[in-house]
């Protein structure tokens, strides 16, 4: 029965409520599917996040067997630029890792593995140098955005090498009482002088491995007027025009660390390869003496550096012939590098074992204010306008015989390890996938 107050139920109320119920019927399913939407672009968008991902862990060179990918290039750049390493860490990065995985294989096939004891103490070992233990450096890089397992591969690596080259190698490292005795008047005052020829090759990182294989073959040349020959047809110093001859030279203008490798020389004899910033050197002994004068050992060499840039341009070159018009001592220079940017000239008193070792060697070569422009800088974009300032004297007190053995069997052994390298690299099969 129907109350007798009761409204009549209209048919429009009805429709409303229909509708009503229909709208929030259509809302929630627009919501759920603008939900899913939501949800399918997302996926979309992090699609290409997710496969560059992926990518980053794809091999992008492939050496020999063994890989390398993107990952581990992208890790190791940005350990070397941590580090502060010289040059392009990309470029390095992948020539390292090439080297790297030569390295391992080599050892690994002559039976050679490091412990993760071992490879714990050389993590520790190179962590010291930072003035930190291996938990300490390990944060830092993790903070830096470089893993734990980067710097673990860079120890493993360099230690497994090491005992590599040691095991097939020492047993062809040995030093005369002779050599000794001639490499240790290098190390205070000497009166020893050497007549030198020099053979300088750019190794840019692209070339490297061909150039170090081609200075392995230089190093056994015999007779002066092979390696002559081949300064003329191969070297980019400026003596390349006399063959490589240099003056009579003081030992103690020469770099330290070249002293006991030109002392082990005998006359007509070649040095092995000398890795230089960017270059590779070879040098031949024509003749040694004693003068019965002698030369003071050098505390600090006082030199300039200004950047032109354009490399062995003609235009560089002749921008750098104005330059030494105009130039009488270094002072000078300040005045041309007036309103430029800093960094286009550097000027600075360093020790001898703290100056790079193609500048060093330029160094020996000059007298006070005098130039050189047979360097350069930044895969040769660069040229190096080179001029000592002066030197200062000073005593040292020499290193005793045993010291002095280790040296140069180590310098010995790096120049068989790094030949031996550069031949692994010649026959290696290396392809960018």
């Amino acid at each position: 029965m129907t109350h007798p107050f009761a409204q009549p139920t209209s048919p429009l109320r009805n429709t409303s409520m229909a509708v009503a119920h229909d709208d929030r019927t259509v809302m929630r399913r627009a919501s759920t599917l603008l939900a899913v939407a939501a949800l399918g672009l997302a996926v979309l968008m992090a699609l290409p996040r997710m496969a560059a991902a992926q990518d980053l862990f794809a091999p992008v060179i492939k050496v020999n067997d063994a890989v390398i990918t993107g990952y581990e290039l992208e890790q190791r750049a940005r350990f070397l630029t941590l580090l502060r390493a010289p040059g392009d860490p990309n470029e390095l990065a992948r020539e390292q890792l090439i080297e790297d995985r030569l390295k391992m294989s080599v050892a690994k096939s002559a039976g050679i593995t490091a412990t993760p004891d071992q490879v714990m103490e050389g993590m520790e070992e190179f962590s010291a140098r930072a003035n930190m233990n291996a938990e300490q450096f390990i944060r830092a890089l993790e903070g830096a955005g470089v893993s734990e397992q980067t710097f673990r591969a860079f120890a493993e690596s360099g230690l497994v090498w090491r005992e590599y080259v040691r095991a097939r190698f020492a047993s062809r490292v040995s030093v005369s009482e002779d050599e000794l005795d001639r490499a240790e008047r290098a190390t205070a005052g000497s009166d020893v002088r050497v007549l030198l020829s020099e053979i300088i090759m750019p190794a840019p990182p692209q070339e490297a491995a061909a150039v170090q294989a081609r200075a392995a073959e230089l190093a056994r040349l015999e007779g002066e007027a092979a390696f002559a020959s081949a300064a003329r047809q191969y070297s980019a110093s400026a003596t390349r025009s006399r063959g490589g001859r240099l003056d009579w030279m003081p030992l103690t203008k020469l770099p330290p660390a070249l002293r006991p490798v030109i002392l082990g020389l005998a006359p007509g004899q070649v040095s092995a390869p000398i890795p230089l910033n960017g270059a590779v050197a070879l040098f031949q002994m024509r003749a040694i003496e004693e003068t019965g004068v002698t030369q003071p050992e050098y505390s600090a060499i006082d030199y300039a550096a200004y950047y032109i840039p354009g490399g062995r341009s003609s235009d560089a070159l002749a921008a750098a012939a104005k330059i030494k018009s105009r130039v009488d001592t270094c002072d000078d220079l300040y005045g041309i590098a007036k309103d430029q940017p800093e960094d286009i000239l550097e000027r600075g008193s360093k020790l001898p074992a703290e100056i790079p070792s193609d500048i060093a060697l330029e160094l020996a070569k000059l007298d006070d204010n005098e130039v050189s422009t047979a360097l350069t800088r930044s895969d040769g974009q660069t040229l190096v306008f080179l001029m000592l300032c002066g030197r200062s004297t000073a005593l040292t007190e020499g290193i005793g015989r045993e010291e002095l053995s280790l040296q140069l069997k180590n310098r010995r052994l790096i120049a068989y390890a790094e030949g031996f390298l550069a031949e692994l690299r010649s026959a290696a099969r290396i392809r960018e996938q």
